[in-house]
């Protein structure tokens, strides 16, 4: 029992040196539809309470300023209310002379408004204070 082959030089026999796209083509629609489906439901759908704090341990050095911010917008620097922008202005001018890239970490009341807290580090930001940090509480075991 052999197998013979007809072997004939037709024109139609020519090989094909095409690559057939249509497998790719159907992948990549398949990929499209999922992300299209997926990605709004990721984006919009996820409800979040901002901010959730971060309790990073950091050592205060005794040149570290602590700026206070109670529930009445109200400044204090070390426990010394700020009276007025030229007071706070001159107590960070005297800073800055002592050393020329102070550290100052804020504490500021849970209700205290945003823009008291913004106006403050816009401050600081103005007067070349770039080392600025928070103080907070750690978030309950709950």
């Amino acid at each position: 029992m052999a197998i013979t082959f007809n072997k004939s030089r037709n024109d139609d026999d020519v090989l094909m040196a095409e690559i057939n796209t249509t497998p790719l083509v159907d992948v990549m629609l398949v990929l499209l539809i999922i992300f299209l489906i997926t990605i709004p439901a990721v984006t919009t759908s996820i409800q979040v309470k901002l901010p959730k704090e971060k309790i990073v341990i950091s050592e205060a050095q005794l040149e570290t300023i602590v700026i206070s911010v109670d529930a009445n917008s109200v400044r204090y620097w070390r426990n010394e209310p700020i009276t007025s922008p030229q007071d706070f202005q001159s107590r960070l001018d005297a800073i800055k002379k002592m050393n020329d890239k102070p550290t100052v970490h804020i504490r500021a009341d849970a209700g205290v408004s945003f823009d008291a807290i913004g106006k403050l580090v816009y401050g600081l930001k103005e007067a070349g204070v770039l080392n600025i940090g928070f103080i907070t509480q750690p978030p309950d075991k709950n």
